[in-house]
């Protein structure tokens, strides 16, 4: 404890330091950051991403106003991986988080993110950002030192576990480390819809931090399973798309219904129009989003803050959700859970008024790593040694940008499996847990962005250098280990 103390003891004193001799980079004010990270949401679930049935008017406005990443990818195909990677600007062969487990004995919360991590929250902080998350954490149980709190935010309300965050009726939710209550929800009965609370609470801490720099954290629960939403108003537009289907709304108290079992959340409630209600949580989100961006308006502030908007991993097939019949994932291969480009490849879109090209796209090869670098050099900070990232933030101002050599996944659900982007080359090993010399595919991304031919018997070269990045790139962990049963 004593030389973790001391260790980020020495980053805060280094960025105080740096900050005091870091020459300006912009004339105004740091810039208000919010991030928002929605839950599942596939490549092509967005109207500006090529989505054909549900209409994301807001997303839209933010692209249109700013900038979308063609080629941005997630952290790992699950959600816990996935967030530890943008918290820390660390691939999972480096992050402390490397998979959705739970700490044995714990109620709820996922095993705790390292204290030893130095967080995007921590480095924004000690540049003087008043930090805040709400929505769905999972790094880490209450009280533990991966919760919100100790890993350099000042503000929490959400869900603290993603297992409680497969209902969006819990009875509680958490504000900072006190359990809040909710209305008339008693886990039979649907009255306070959480991501709507959560959404108000997010209003409120950019109205309470106006007169300073701000960044939020906004890792919404939408669109992810369960699939229910508390009214079908704003959905009034899309009817005609679905029929007769209307969006499930959930039961009230005194109807008899059974809303579901405290943290029983291998079997989703049941709906009979899983399309119409899918759609709706979608607008619903989008809505979300064009509230906040209302709220900067309002308070005269939209000019000086960057939006980022992205999804946690490739889109869900629970609770009745059907990414085929939306075409979730485009024209990439593969869902949540896959490595293949279309349970990684996410939508980004950044909106930075004056500093971004309005209605710009970038081809750029990024992923959640990166955020942390390019957001420290918004802040005129320095980022941690331990980051994995590139800062993009001469793509998103028109400079020449520095390109990775690589990118390189683990991921330790479904035996195991890695992947690396190596330019337009993209290679996917699988059942590690079966064999660690299990065999490589290969993909040419230029010509087959949908992973439809494996060629890796045509570029043996490309298919070794891929091996040795993905046996090079993964640090042992303790907690997440590939259980190799044949070695040899």
């Amino acid at each position: 404890m004593i030389n973790l103390m001391m260790r980020k003891g020495f980053y805060i004193v280094f960025v105080s330091i740096f900050c005091l001799f870091q020459t300006t980079v912009y004339a105004q004010q740091k810039p208000n950051i919010i991030y928002i990270l929605a839950d599942d949401l596939g490549y092509g679930d967005l109207s500006c991403y090529g989505q054909e049935k549900i209409n994301t008017p807001n997303l839209d406005k933010l692209a249109s106003q700013g900038m979308q990443f063609m080629q941005h990818y997630a952290g790992a195909p699950v959600c816990a991986p996935s967030r530890s990677s943008l918290m820390s600007g660390q691939h999972t062969g480096h992050t402390s988080i490397r998979g959705n487990a739970t700490e044995k004995g714990m109620e709820e919360g996922q095993v705790p993110m390292s204290g030893k991590t130095i967080t995007l929250a921590e480095v924004l902080k000690q540049a003087g950002y008043k930090t805040g998350a709400f929505g769905k954490w999972g790094l880490g149980y209450i009280g533990s030192e991966g919760d919100a709190n100790s890993q350099g935010f000042d503000e929490f309300f959400g869900y603290n576990c993603q297992a409680v965050a497969h209902r969006y009726y819990p009875d509680h939710l958490w504000h900072n480390r006190d359990k809040v209550m909710l209305e008339g929800n008693d886990w039979k009965h649907t009255v306070t819809y959480a991501a709507d609370v959560i959404h108000d609470k997010a209003l409120q801490f950019i109205s309470d931090n106006k007169e300073k720099p701000f960044f939020m954290y906004y890792p919404t629960t939408l669109p992810h399973a369960e699939l229910i939403v508390p009214d079908d108003a704003i959905f009034k537009a899309e009817r005609e798309k679905f029929g007769n289907e209307r969006p499930y709304v959930g039961k009230k108290k005194g109807d008899g219904a059974d809303y579901g079992e405290k943290l029983v959340i291998k079997e989703y409630t049941k709906q009979k129009y899983p399309h119409a209600t899918f759609a709706a949580m979608v607008i619903r989100l989008d809505q979300h989003v064009g509230e906040i961006m209302a709220k900067l308006k309002e308070l005269g502030i939209e000019k000086n803050t960057i939006i980022m908007f992205s999804s946690d991993n490739g889109p869900h097939d629970e609770g009745g959700a059907d990414p085929d019949f939306f075409n979730s994932n485009g024209d990439l291969k593969g869902i949540k859970r896959d490595v293949y480009e279309g349970g990684i490849r996410e939508p980004m879109i950044v909106q930075w008024p004056a500093q971004i090209k309005a209605g710009s796209k970038t081809n750029n090869v990024t992923a959640f790593w990166d955020v942390m670098p390019t957001l420290a050099e918004v802040a005129q900070v320095k980022t941690p040694k331990e980051s994995d990232g590139i800062s993009f933030l001469p793509t998103l101002i028109g400079k020449k940008q520095k390109q990775h050599d690589f990118l390189y996944w683990e991921f330790h659900e479904k035996n195991s499996s890695q992947a690396v982007r190596l330019g337009q080359w993209k290679g996917i090993r699988q059942n590690i847990t079966n064999s660690k010399n299990a065999p490589i595919e290969l993909y040419d991304l230029s010509t087959d962005v949908g992973e439809e031919k494996n060629i890796a018997t045509v570029h043996p070269d490309i298919v070794a250098k891929i091996a040795k990045i993905m046996n090079d790139s993964h640090i042992e962990n303790d907690r997440f280990q590939f259980d190799y049963e044949n070695s040899k």
